[in-house]
């Protein structure tokens, strides 16, 4: 707690500031050094400072280049006295995004890591292995620090394993989402040493397909270090994630307390293993783990989970097949009616997902998106009703005009088939696809047909009595209890995604999507109940009218989305940059320059809710695109632009801004090469932030560059894009460019912009940027920053 207050203390952390590289820096190796001087004599402890210096390419948001000068890294060893000739890793980051003092991310894996290293240094016990802990203070700027560290230190020879502390939320539990690649020894090292258990390959294949926009430094040391380790993460309260109130006073003592006695335990247990020195040794496919209720984890060879998905597939296929033979006069008849359930069944959950869909669709053309972003009831009372009675009153109504007269307990059985043969098959396809989350349907088709072969004989039996639905409540208790907690986590994590998921992708309907597919699976086996019991009118008018008062409140704004409630804040995400942009032509005259505030929202509202407070802020002045120009013309710090509609975007007319550091861009050369190529090389100096955007011109080609490993790496829409950044103090940056070129160009080959992000100091705030800052509401959060913007034609 003591180091966690005092990190925070510092303020925010931006790369290349003072309070990252020099006040951040300090403090660790002050607490380090004190540290060093109270270990035991088993214990060995260097300590080392980098700064590398690197490139590389990355295909996260959509594919860019990566540039780092002169960033900082604290590297810790502790080892036996006599030395290790292997070791396991824990890194954490003790960087933050502008605006924001950081506390869980990442400033509480920081305070735990040296409170680890406290108590492991000042342990009697000598380790087999080495243990090494990188401070990194370059995380936010895009992965950059670990690469520089696995790609360039003399240590990271030695490590066979990492440990990576993350936050997506702040505080509560920290969940295991990323294990391996391929290495199921480490994920039975967290089985036997964690204390409090919280993993799940479900969460670890959601996050590794690409839907959340975020990643980690697993990457980083997965890709460019082939080393095989653990990404852990809080992920509660994700609403205040990167934002000024990520403070220390949010994070429970409980949570540090839980998440040390985890990763210590973890941590000592591979320092102790023998399998950590031939860890590539035990690479042998993927694992299924999960935890059940955070109690203990189960874990198991994916080839196993395979083995025994596609048995409980078999078995349940047997069954159906049997249910179809008997009698073997009604083969036919028994086949129509079981295909007839299982297709009434799908067209339902299509209807019902269809309708939700709809009814989300409505709610966001209406300007109503994110109404339950601070009252997450709404969306259970919104969609969760609407899908429930929709598959009932389908169910119903089938029951009423298709299935007329037809014994009750006959089409509760073939519905309770129908369900179990949609399991049997999704269980069957994804085991297929080779996604370990099939455990999950293996649950749901191993429980309830237990279930029917138990009480079969209840089945049969007239009516719906009160043991029938006891025994058949108990039998599916475990797949329930399990989906429940699983869609809760699922929940926790991804409602507050929603609001800094851009301005593209309608939250509502990805919700809507996500609240209708649980109550599919959550209803699959209570469907026949629909016809077991005599009226479902009662169910169908409550859920009707929940649904029906909802969406008119809904519809009348009175769920606002945002709150600034101090003790649980939901604010808004707003960036606001004051640019001052400046065009040249190819003869290097500048053919348009301008100053404004381009004003962007981060959630699929854009700053609708917010232009009431800021009258100027009309239809004349919305965000346009320079079509000629790479990016837009805009001052883009990541490739984000396909996460954003320009429409949804403000320009603001501004003073133009003067910065005391101002970019210095100079042309070293140009350069005729073979083959008609060109090959043109540059000088940059500015502040730690830049950003490079290239689009060659039509019949060009960037066909080589003097970053990453050479090959050009263009992002979504065919620009090129380089993010660059530096520590305290930098050379000037030279790149190079080389373009195939066509005989006549007379507009050029290639457009070229660079754009200068002043995230700290005197620069980083006109006094017209403070003063619109002022004016916002208080329950947005504000993340504001000066630029400039310089188009060249080579």
């Amino acid at each position: 707690r003591r180091y966690l207050d005092n990190i925070t203390a510092i303020g925010p952390r931006t790369v290349g500031s003072p309070e990252n590289e020099v006040l951040a820096v300090n403090y660790l190796l002050q607490q380090i050094r004190a540290i060093e001087r109270e270990s035991t004599d088993v214990h060995k402890i260097s300590v080392d400072i980098q700064r590398p210096t690197g490139s590389f390419s990355i295909d996260f948001l959509g594919g860019f280049t990566s540039y780092y000068a002169n960033i900082t890294n604290i590297v810790v060893k502790l080892e036996p006295r006599n030395g290790a000739e292997h070791a396991v890793l824990s890194n954490c980051h003790f960087d933050s995004v502008p605006n924001t003092p950081g506390a869980s991310d990442d400033a509480v894996s920081c305070a735990v890591m040296l409170e680890i290293l406290n108590t492991l240094s000042k342990s009697s016990e000598p380790l087999q292995h080495a243990v090494i802990f990188l401070f990194n203070g370059a995380e936010e700027n895009i992965l950059q620090a670990s690469h520089g560290f696995i790609t360039q230190h003399e240590w990271a020879k030695s490590i066979r394993a990492f440990i990576n502390l993350e936050a997506a939320g702040v505080g509560g539990k920290e969940l295991v989402f990323q294990t391996g690649p391929e290495n199921p020894w480490l994920v039975q090292a967290y089985v036997a040493a964690a204390k409090h258990p919280f993993a799940s390959v479900v969460a670890q294949e959601i996050f590794q397909s690409g839907i959340i926009p975020a990643d980690t430094d697993f990457r980083i040391y997965r890709d460019f270090g082939n080393v095989p380790g653990i990404d852990l993460a809080f992920i509660e309260n994700g609403y205040i994630y990167h934002t000024k109130y990520d403070t220390s006073d949010r994070i429970l003592t409980d949570s540090i307390q839980r998440a040390g006695d985890n990763i210590l335990a973890v941590l000592k247990y591979l320092a102790t293993s023998d399998k950590l020195a031939k860890s590539f040794e035990y690479r042998h496919g993927n694992v299924v783990f999960f935890d059940v209720l955070g109690l203990f984890v189960l874990a198991y060879p994916a080839r196993v989970g395979t083995i025994m998905n596609y048995i409980t597939a078999a078995i349940a296929f047997l069954y159906l097949s049997k249910k179809v033979l008997q009698p073997k006069t009604r083969v036919v008849h028994n086949l129509k009616k079981l295909f007839t359930a299982f297709s009434l069944t799908l067209i339902n959950w299509v209807c019902t997902l269809v309708t939700v869909l709809t009814v989300a669709v409505f709610v966001s053309v209406i300007g109503r998106s994110l109404s339950w972003y601070t009252h997450f009831y709404v969306s259970v009372f919104l969609y969760g009703t609407a899908a429930a009675a929709k598959l009932i009153l389908v169910h119903t109504l089938t029951k009423k005009f298709f299935y007329e007269n037809m014994n009750e307990q006959y089409l509760g059985d073939i519905f309770f088939d129908a369900s179990l043969m949609i399991w049997s098959i999704a269980l069957t396809m994804i085991t297929q696809m080779g996604l370990c989350s099939a455990f999950v349907c293996t649950l749901w088709v191993a429980f309830p047909l237990l279930t029917k072969l138990m009480i079969h004989k209840e089945f049969s039996q007239k009516g719906t009595t009160v043991k029938f639905v006891m025994m058949y409540m108990l039998g599916m208790f475990v797949p329930y209890l399990y989906m429940m907690y699983l869609s809760w986590t699922v929940f926790e994590m991804f409602t507050p995604i929603m609001g800094r998921s851009g301005s593209e992708i309608p939250p509502d309907v990805v919700l809507a999507g996500f609240i209708v597919v649980s109550t599919m699976i959550l209803s699959s086996y209570f469907i026949n109940f629909i016809y077991l019991v005599k009226s479902t009118k009662t169910t169908l008018v409550t859920l009707t009218t929940v649904f029906a008062v909802t969406l008119i409140l809904v519809c009348s704004g009175i769920f606002f989305p945002y709150s600034s409630d101090a003790a649980n804040p939901k604010p808004k995400r707003v960036f606001l940059q004051h640019t001052s942009r400046t065009f040249r032509d190819l003869d290097g005259n500048v053919v348009k320059s301008d100053s404004g505030i381009w004003i962007n929202g981060f959630d699929y509202n854009g700053i609708s809710h917010i232009t009431p407070h800021v009258p100027e802020l009309n239809d004349t002045i919305r965000t346009r695109c320079e079509e000629r120009a790479p990016f837009c013309g805009l001052p883009w710090i990541l490739p984000v632009h396909f996460m954003f509609r320009l429409v949804k975007n403000w320009y603001l007319p501004a003073p133009e801004i003067l910065p005391i550091s101002p970019i210095h861009f100079k042309v070293l050369s140009k350069e005729l090469m073979p083959w008609n190529s060109v090959r043109l090389s540059f000088e940059v100096s500015g502040p730690s932030h830049m950003s490079l955007y290239i689009r060659p011109h039509e019949g060009s080609a960037l066909s080589s560059w003097s970053l990453g490993d050479g090959m050009p790496v263009a992002s979504l829409g065919g620009d090129y894009f380089v993010f660059y950044s530096h520590g305290l103090q930098a050379t000037p940056w030279h790149f190079w460019l080389e373009l195939t070129a066509p005989e006549k160009h007379s507009d050029g080959i290639v457009s070229l912009a660079i754009a200068a992000h002043y995230f700290f100091g005197e620069d980083q705030k006109s006094p017209q940027l403070r003063a619109l800052l002022e004016r916002l509401p208080n329950w947005t959060f504000s993340s504001g920053w000066s630029c400039t913007y310089d188009l060249f034609v080579f």
